[in-house]
C-alpha cells in the first residue's frame, strides 16, 4: 500500500486488504476495490466499501468505469482518505485513481495518471487506459 504524494489517496493490491489494521492505521476511511476475480476481503464495518468488477483486458462497460472514477472522485473531493486497490495494484487501481483525480481536480487524464503513477510501480494496461479516457469523454 502506497500513498499518492500530497493526497489522502492510497494505491494497493488485494493482499493489502488481508490486514485491515494496516489500512485503518493509515487513516483510510473508504476502500474502492476493482475486483476482477479476487475474493471479497473481510473489512471492519466502519470502512466504506465500493466494489467494481473491472478487467484489465476485457471490455468494461463505460458506465461501470465512469462509476468507479466518480466514486474515487467523490472521496477525493470530500477529503475522505481512500484506498484504491486491485489484484496487483499496478494497473486497474492506478487507472481508476487517476480517473478520480482527473474528475475531482478538472485535470486531463494523462496528466492525472502521471501524478498518480509517480507514487510507485505501475504497469497500466493501455487498453484499460483508453477505456477510461472514452468513459470520461476524453
Amino acid at each position: 500500500m502506497r500513498q499518492v504524494k500530497g493526497r489522502a489517496l492510497w494505491l494497493g493490491n488485494a493482499g493489502d486488504l488481508r490486514d485491515a489494521r494496516v489500512v485503518t492505521a493509515a487513516g483510510v476511511g473508504a476502500v474502492v476495490e476493482l475486483a476482477d476475480s479476487e475474493q471479497l476481503a473481510v473489512l471492519p464495518r466502519e470502512l466504506v466499501r465500493c466494489r467494481f468488477p473491472l478487467s484489465d483486458g476485457g471490455d468494461n462497460p463505460a458506465w461501470l468505469l465512469r462509476l468507479a472514477a466518480e466514486s474515487v472522485a467523490a472521496f477525493v473531493r470530500a477529503g475522505v482518505p481512500v484506498l484504491v486497490c486491485c489484484s496487483a495494484g499496478l494497473s486497474r487501481s492506478v487507472c481508476a485513481a487517476a480517473a478520480g483525480v482527473a474528475l475531482a481536480e478538472g485535470r486531463p487524464l494523462p496528466e492525472a495518471l502521471a501524478s498518480v503513477a509517480g507514487a510507485g510501480p505501475a504497469d497500466v494496461s493501455p487498453g484499460l487506459f483508453v477505456q477510461f479516457q472514452r468513459a470520461l469523454g476524453g
